[in-house]
């Protein structure tokens, strides 16, 4: 990728950092690189997905760019994510172009969320870019019900892409979403197996997004819940620890590992956040919940100079909501927004 022409602004030189209408920094930008995937989770896709045509997708010069444009205005974390990001085609050309920005220190940490499938091939160079940490989307340790959650997964490449991407000194944080009936009896389980491999767990209730092709209600597990049976057995202590997103964490005694809760339904997070995400279209959601969004496609294509893509930044951020309204119950038979989950990669 070509970055000669890589297009900043200098804070100190009079960009002013984005501030949401209600005085919150925007610091965390999550970047969807291809909405296509691997897998395809029954909580996250339909099993006949309709993907964009590639020609509708920002190029990896543009995905730099834009988010370029981004950091150069104070975002401090940076995530690419899917659909699964691995798979899209010379993925790495654009992790090489963004590590620039660690090294200048304009970004704090480059990292992304995978389903792990395609790490064996990729946690080396991952960690050549100077990606320290990633998150990996891991429901179950059981084969036969891995196969069922992701219709098309192999439990052992995930397991394999683990040992990679831990062999190459890179820090592995587990994602699980809480599904009822289907891994509820397996998250101790899951839960000390993260905790014995040296990892974080954080467990996630299903969101509302896009027609599955089954019932909401049928999937939501509260993490209230979760965590009531948990703590039964397990000696849970509240921590301050964060990562820049909205998992909430707590020390476990017996394992020595921290578990984190992401509860966009029991426990509305949104007071303190400092996330947008961007599809891989271009299009700015400044809520994962709320249908409200931005085209900066257009206004990135427009000129060679950012001042019109800055100036659709700083409108969107504008309009930025205070929260999210998501809502699970056998009244409400439509999802919260249609779009689903791999649009905007969580």
């Amino acid at each position: 990728m070509d970055t000669d022409n890589r297009r900043s602004f200098d804070l100190s030189s009079g960009a002013k950092p984005l501030v949401d209408p209600f005085g919150r920094a925007i610091t965390y930008l999550r970047v969807s690189v291809t909405d296509r995937c691997d897998f395809r989770c029954v909580y996250c896709m339909s099993e006949q997905m309709s993907f964009l045509p590639k020609q509708d997708l920002l190029t990896l010069e543009e995905l730099d760019r834009l988010c370029s444009a981004f950091i150069a205005r104070g975002t401090r974390k940076l995530r690419l994510t899917g659909g699964e990001p691995l798979v899209r085609r010379d993925i790495m050309t654009l992790f090489r172009s963004l590590s620039h920005h660690l090294d200048t220190g304009a970004l704090d940490e480059l990292t992304l969320t995978t389903n792990g499938s395609q790490l064996a091939k990729y946690a080396k160079e991952l960690a050549g870019f100077g990606v320290k940490r990633i998150n990996v989307s891991l429901d179950t340790l059981d084969p036969v019900k891995f196969k069922a959650l992701t219709r098309w997964g192999d439990l052992a490449k995930v397991l394999e892409g683990i040992d990679a991407a831990q062999d190459a000194g890179l820090h592995v944080k587990i994602n699980a979403v809480a599904l009822k009936g289907d891994n509820e009896d397996e998250i101790p389980t899951l839960m000390e197996w993260a905790h014995g491999r040296g990892m974080d767990l954080s467990l996630i209730e299903v969101m509302p997004l896009g027609d599955v092709g089954s019932e909401r209600v049928d999937q939501y597990l509260p993490l209230s819940l979760v965590r009531a049976r948990l703590a039964e057995k397990f000696t849970l202590e509240d921590i301050p620890f964060r990562t820049g997103g909205p998992a909430r964490y707590v020390s476990v005694k017996e394992t020595g590992g921290r578990l984190g809760f992401i509860t966009p339904l029991t426990h509305n997070f949104c007071e303190g956040c400092n996330r947008v995400r961007i599809t891989c279209t271009g299009t700015l959601y400044m809520c994962l919940g709320q249908e409200d969004a931005a085209d900066l496609r257009t206004p990135l294509r427009a000129s060679e100079s950012d001042d019109l893509l800055q100036t659709a930044i700083e409108h969107a951020i504008a309009r930025k909501p205070k929260g999210h309204d998501f809502v699970i119950d056998r009244r409400t038979q439509q999802p919260a927004v249609s779009r689903h989950m791999s649009m905007t990669g969580g």
